[in-house]
C-alpha cells in the first residue's frame, strides 16, 4: 500500500456519546423529580383535609346502634321528603306521609354544609308554606349537603341530601 491511498481511520468522538453514567444520572433525576412532586402533593393534601368525616368519630361509632334504631323508627313512620331549590336562593322541603298526604304542623330545622370543608356552613330557618312544604332562605352555589330534621310532638324524621346548583 502506498501512503497516498492509505486512509487514516479516526476514533469516534467522545463528545455526544451516552455512557452508563449519563443513563444513571438521568434515571436518578427522573425518580427524584417524581418523588419530590408526589411529596409536595401529599403534604398539601394532608394540610387541606384531615380525612375525618365526623368531628367525634369515636362517639359516633358508639352511638351507631342508636342511629340504626332511629332509622328503623323513621322507616316505620313511612314519611318521605323531596327537596327543591328554586333559583338557588331558597330551599323548599316537602314532607309527606305513607299515603302521600302532606304533613303540616312540623318543626323543621336544618343546616347546609360543603361536602369537603367546614367553611360556609349555613343554618336554615324553615317556615311553613302549607301543603307539607317548608322553605328557608339560603345562598346556594356549587355543591352542598343538606341535613334537616322534621319533628312533630312525638316523631322525628331526618333528611339528608346533596344539592348542586350552578355557580352564578
Amino acid at each position: 500500500m502506498t501512503s497516498a491511498t492509505q486512509t487514516i481511520a479516526k476514533a469516534p468522538s467522545e463528545k455526544g456519546r451516552i455512557t452508563g453514567w449519563h443513563v444513571l444520572i438521568g434515571v436518578v433525576l427522573f425518580f427524584a423529580t417524581v418523588i419530590g412532586v408526589d411529596t409536595i402533593f401529599m403534604v398539601q393534601a394532608y394540610r387541606t383535609f384531615s380525612g375525618e368525616v365526623a368531628s367525634n368519630p369515636y362517639e359516633a361509632g358508639l352511638a351507631f346502634n342508636h342511629t340504626l334504631a332511629q332509622r328503623q323508627k323513621e322507616a316505620a313512620l313511612g314519611w318521605s321528603a323531596s327537596v327543591e331549590t328554586p333559583a338557588g336562593k331558597t330551599v323548599v322541603v316537602k314532607v309527606v306521609d305513607r299515603a302521600d298526604k302532606p304533613l303540616d304542623g312540623l318543626s323543621l330545622t336544618g343546616v347546609l354544609e360543603r361536602p369537603a370543608t367546614e367553611t360556609g356552613r349555613q343554618t336554615l330557618n324553615f317556615r311553613s308554606l302549607g301543603g307539607g312544604r317548608y322553605a328557608a332562605t339560603a345562598q346556594l352555589d356549587g355543591a352542598w349537603d343538606l341535613r334537616a330534621v322534621a319533628r312533630n310532638a312525638k316523631d322525628m324524621f331526618e333528611i339528608e341530601t346533596r344539592l348542586v346548583e350552578p355557580a352564578r
